[in-house]
């Protein structure tokens, strides 16, 4: 802490701060600077992004979807429409002799699947309840069987690239290896249990009863592997460290039990009017009940520090659908629970990759199934192919016909083909058959330019690049006010804030007038427009952009923005539309600049300017030393340092040399005190 002026009663705080003053103000001059740069480099980098967005523009103005913008026409709409990409030819064709429209393949069950249909909602399948309980209403329920055993599932990683995975059974011993169903990031493989005589095949997947899955094709690594699977039963413990007074199995529909407690075993009893099934012992005593829809078991007493183990089965079914699309064949198993209901069935099947769409219609008592896609892939036999005796006698899919399944069929340009869909694509075109008609009724559609959308494409195009050029011409442009620095600390603090917006509006104005690099860059754009598109593509009619209706303004004030003749340029699309594009996309390998479009001559001289400000101001993530004004305001920085330390020196200075003056004066105050006092004693 400094104290002064004790002696001298002079203010040598205030002394020294405007002795400071003075000595700052080169330091000011240094902070002036570097504002000065850093305004300047971020005007470059608006710039830049200003660029940056045209390049973009440029880049899509590349493509021929912006000058070969087609339409079509059809003479009968209601029986045939069509839409075209900017790949399709201009052309037409004629469609007729329509005999027949592709359909989905659909199959319905033969009949109800409930034993009677009646007004009587107990006589019927409740879609939403357990599908064991309610075998008795079931048409073929007293005929059909169900498993039992355990349905299980995994979901395992596949850790790197390969055709061998293993899943980890424990000790669970595996049944029906044939029923599994295995799916690789949720595509189906055809499961079989001994390797073909031909090798597998790509969607086919080799299994074992060790747990080990070889698959015909590579699994790719990271790809989610799921099983389900079939073990004979399923051993759970009971922790009774605290008292447990009810269990939750993890499976529902038991069909077989033995609950061991302390070494005494537990099967199932009597079940009472509420669907309970005592647990008793050999001797006929009860230790709870069982409710084996649930699984879940209640003690009679609380079970405390024993040793519980429950072995237990479930009732299950299964079946497999075969289905045939445009990706190949697929073969897809089916594991369903007896506590599953038909809501949830459907729902398995509507959710894989079967390409089937399964419902039930409780009203009239029947499901159905139908392909999601039209056409007829199987050729030989069926698209949908179900088999099993839950599916084909429980629900009674075997006896139903199939439906459905054709492709559509017509002629075009006389020649008779046919396709899966009624609407396919064909030469760019996208067609879409509505109904069947005869060869008197032909519909002819034509593919033509779409002078209007190509018109707006173009326009869209020009007014973005006057928009560039005007804010580049407007910053190149701009008033510099000399007189106008960057403010100090001490200037904003004798200011409003309005007043200081007002000053650096005028001290931010013209840092990139009359900037080279920027009117570099529009008088190359301007000689990219002006200069001929010579090359085979463009006819010699339209090699300028004048040809075609495009020019600058008359005011040169403008810095060479363009206008359009709409009328000359509509008709040059319609008479040529290939030399337009040509004109502005062509020749885009070309070993001269004449025989290049006109935006791949801007692409070239706009990304020339990208990287020549971005040279010069670097971006976001550059440091200071990969650009030229970074490197500056670095060498400002280090000034600036050096400088504040040696203001703390020049401080220190006059701080030494007011603190000296200090105690001379207090001295010479002694002193003379000194003397009075020997003159007084006189």
């Amino acid at each position: 802490m400094r104290v002064g002026g004790l002696a001298s009663g002079m203010d040598t705080d205030s002394l020294v701060a405007d002795l400071m003053k003075a000595e700052r103000m080169p330091l000011d001059k240094l902070k002036q600077k570097k504002q000065t740069i850093e305004w300047k480099r971020d005007d470059y980098r608006a710039m830049n992004t200003l660029l940056l967005d045209f390049r973009s523009e440029l880049t899509q103005f590349k493509l021929t979807t912006k000058y070969r913008a087609r339409q079509t026409t059809s003479t009968d709409e209601s029986k045939v429409t069509a839409t075209a990409s900017s790949g399709a030819s201009q052309a037409s064709y004629t469609i007729n002799n329509v005999t027949q429209l592709a359909t989905a393949a659909t199959k319905v069950s033969g009949t109800g699947p409930s034993e009677t249909l009646s007004s009587d909602p107990n006589n019927k399948l409740d879609p939403k309840a357990g599908l064991f309980n309610q075998t008795s209403k079931l048409a073929n329920g007293a005929g059909f069987t169900w498993s039992e055993g355990i349905i299980e599932k995994q979901t395992v990683k596949a850790t790197e690239d390969g055709t061998t995975l293993n899943f980890d059974i424990g000790t669970s011993t595996l049944k029906d290896l044939d029923k599994m169903s295995v799916k690789v990031s949720g595509k189906s493989f055809e499961v079989v249990t001994a390797m073909p005589a031909e090798g597998l095949g790509s969607n086919q997947v080799l299994v074992d009863n060790t747990g080990s899955l070889t698959f015909g094709s590579t699994v790719k690594k990271d790809s989610s592997v799921s099983v389900e699977y079939l073990t004979t039963d399923k051993t759970e413990t009971i922790d009774t460290t605290n008292p447990v007074k009810d269990f939750q199995l993890a499976k529902g529909s038991i069909s077989s039990l033995t609950l061991t407690v302390d070494g005494t075993d537990y099967s199932f009893g009597t079940t009472d009017a509420e669907g309970n099934t005592q647990l008793v012992d050999a001797g006929n005593n009860s230790i709870g009940t069982i409710n084996k829809e649930t699984g879940k078991i209640t003690f009679s007493a609380e079970q405390s520090n024993k040793t519980i183990s429950v072995t237990y089965s479930q009732n299950y079914a299964d079946f497999s659908l075969q289905t045939f699309t445009k990706d190949g064949e697929k073969n897809v198993n089916f594991l369903i629970a007896g506590n599953e209901t038909l809501n949830g069935v459907i729902s398995k099947v509507n959710q894989s990759d079967a390409g089937v769409t399964m419902f039930y219609d409780s009203f009239s008592d029947r499901a159905t199934m139908t392909r999601t896609e039209t056409g007829n892939f199987n050729t030989s036999g069926n698209e949908i192919n179900t088999s099993g005796n839950f599916v084909n006698n429980l629900l009674r899919f075997g006896s139903s016909a199939e439906t459905g399944g054709t492709n559509v069929k017509f002629e075009v340009n006389g020649l008779q083909t046919e396709r899966n869909s009624n609407t396919f694509e064909m030469n760019g075109v996208t067609f879409s058959i509505k109904q069947t008609f005869s060869s008197a009724n032909g519909v002819s559609t034509t593919v033509s330019n779409n002078t209007e959308d190509v018109f707006e494409n173009i326009k869209g195009f020009v007014e973005k690049y006057n928009e560039l050029i005007g804010k580049i011409k407007d910053k190149t442009g701009e008033e510099f006010y000399r007189s106008y620095s960057p403010l100090t600390d001490d200037q904003k603090e004798q200011l409003s804030e309005k007043q200081q917006e007002q000053w650096e509006e005028k001290a931010k104005s013209g840092l990139l007038r009359r900037d080279s690099t920027l009117s570099g860059l529009l008088s190359e754009m301007r000689s990219d427009f002006y200069q001929p598109v010579d090359n085979a593509n463009v006819s010699p009619l339209f090699k300028q952009l004048s040809s075609i209706g495009i020019t600058t303004t008359s005011n040169y004030l403008e810095g060479g923005k363009l206008e359009i003749n709409e009328a000359e340029l509509k008709k040059a699309i319609e008479e040529d539309p290939d030399s337009v594009e040509n004109l502005f996309r062509g020749g885009s390998g070309a070993a001269s600049d004449s025989q290049k479009g006109i935006v791949h001559r801007l692409y070239d001289s706009v990304n020339g300017t990208i990287d020549k400000l971005k040279e010069k101001a670097g971006g976001a993530f550059s440091t200071l030393q990969q650009f030229t004004l970074g490197r500056e305001l670095k060498n400002v920085d280090s000034e600036i340092t050096r400088f504040e330390e040696r203001m703390k020196q020049v401080e220190d200075r006059y701080w030494r040399q007011f603190t000296a003056m200090e105690k001379a004066i207090q001295q010479s105050n002694q002193q003379s005190m000194y003397l009075m006092q020997q003159f007084s004693g006189m």
